[in-house]
């Protein structure tokens, strides 16, 4: 059943929020989400705003554009780029911090993912796979603090779906960074439940 309630939903962040990799766009972070709210009964308008390449710094431009047309909700993908640039986990999440605060204060129900254990990546060598690891997690669970601290909802790609991307090379695109058409189904289950509950949330505020 129709909420009755079109949500302006906004996609910020990286290559994985833009959908690099997927074979067409309805194979898109974006698309499958949106796709996934309306059969769950919430009609959206979706919007990316997500540039390939993009650090926790770039946020601040994405969110200025975003909220020129204040969304209800909003998804940031954020993370990777971070990683492989050596970006202190401190400075990047002043970054996230300002982007969902800047987010919610124009009403928005905000979700954040962080950044994916990149020792999954196929080309990464097996020796250093652990210390990769060790600063995915770390950026990880800097990413959560920050952003449960600034108002959002917490959806942790790299808890649920790291292990699939582990042992399932066709999960990736063909350059072998990039999720595949497949991966980006793996990421968009893994997202849609708290996604779904921050919409419902935005639905209910909306229809204030």
């Amino acid at each position: 059943m129709s909420s009755g309630v079109t949500l302006a939903f906004a996609v910020l962040g990286d290559s994985i929020a833009y959908g690099q990799g997927a074979a067409k766009p309805a194979d898109t972070i974006a698309a499958r989400l949106s796709a996934d709210l309306t059969d769950a009964g919430i009609t959206t308008d979706v919007r990316v705003y997500a540039v390939p390449g993009a650090r926790s710094h770039d946020l601040a431009g994405q969110v200025q554009r975003a909220t020129a047309r204040p969304p209800h909700l909003a998804l940031i993908i954020i993370g990777a780029n971070d990683l492989t640039h050596f970006v202190p986990p401190q400075q990047a999440c002043a970054h996230l911090t300002d982007a969902v605060r800047r987010l919610c204060a124009v009403g928005a129900e905000v979700v954040v993912a962080p950044a994916p254990d990149l020792s999954a990546v196929p080309w990464v060598p097996a020796q250093l796979r652990p210390s990769v690891r060790a600063a995915s997690v770390m950026l990880q669970q800097a990413q959560i603090r920050a952003a449960r601290t600034a108002g959002a909802h917490i959806a942790d790609i790299g808890g649920s779906s790291a292990a699939d991307f582990t042992v399932d090379p066709s999960l990736f695109s063909a350059d072998r960074f990039h999720p595949s058409s497949a991966g980006y189904a793996v990421i968009a289950a893994a997202l849609a439940p708290t996604v779904r509950t921050a919409a419902s949330v935005a639905v209910s505020q909306s229809a204030r």
